[in-house]
């Protein structure tokens, strides 16, 4: 009895997780007017120099975004992404990389 009460804690805290870290796209793509300057309203940029975001790996863009927030990932484009990403809290990260890696 023991066994199956902690086996369905476990399976309900695993579920509840996956939703949480499963981020809101709706959120996500509130969030994102400060992206649409580079990266493009739709997350396809129209400059070069600027990568689309628009169905990129959601796994990617959370690194990315706290590499740049904890300024950890460095060169390139990051003396612009650092303070772009520096008030981003970690659903805020969540949320853009589900509305991102939705975007096809």
């Amino acid at each position: 009895m023991k066994k199956l009460i902690t086996t369905t804690l476990v399976t309900v805290a695993l579920t509840l997780s996956g939703n949480v870290l499963a981020g809101d796209a709706a959120a996500g793509k509130a969030k994102s007017a400060l992206c649409a300057g580079c990266h493009g309203a739709a997350g396809i940029s129209n400059a070069d120099i600027y990568p689309n975001l628009a169905g990129q790996k959601k796994g990617y863009l959370i690194s990315a975004l706290k590499g740049y927030r904890g300024k950890t990932r460095n060169g390139g484009m990051s003396m612009m992404m650092q303070p772009m990403a520096a008030n981003l809290s970690d659903a805020d990260i969540d949320n853009l990389a589900a509305y991102y890696s939705g975007l096809k």
